[in-house]
């Protein structure tokens, strides 16, 4: 009765509209989007921009560190790490009593 259901599926496993990756964005773009955000970070909202970057540049990297790494990749771990270092003692420094505004 319920013998063929879903054998259209066996003889093509990629059906029209999954012909991409099914993983997200590809390493490259990740690499772009990191880097961008990393340098970004630098001028404006670093505490946001700064995570976003790792996360990117890392992603890129396959979420791991061994094995071959993308230059791009890394640069973006790489300062996105210290955009958020510098946004946390930034932060911290204008929490500071008698250094605020005022």
């Amino acid at each position: 009765m319920m013998a063929g259901f879903g054998q259209g599926t066996r003889r093509y496993p990629r059906s029209r509209g999954r012909t991409w990756s099914r993983t997200g964005p590809d390493r490259a773009t990740l690499e772009i989007i990191g880097v961008i955000c990393a340098v970004a970070g630098f001028f404006v909202l670093g505490i946001i921009l700064g995570p976003a970057a790792i996360v990117c540049g890392w992603l890129a990297m396959g979420r791991t560190w061994t094995g071959t790494r993308s230059v791009p990749a890394l640069i973006a771990v790489v300062l996105g790490a210290i955009d958020t270092l510098l946004a946390v003692i930034w932060l911290a420094g204008a929490a500071t009593p008698g250094t605020g505004l005022f």
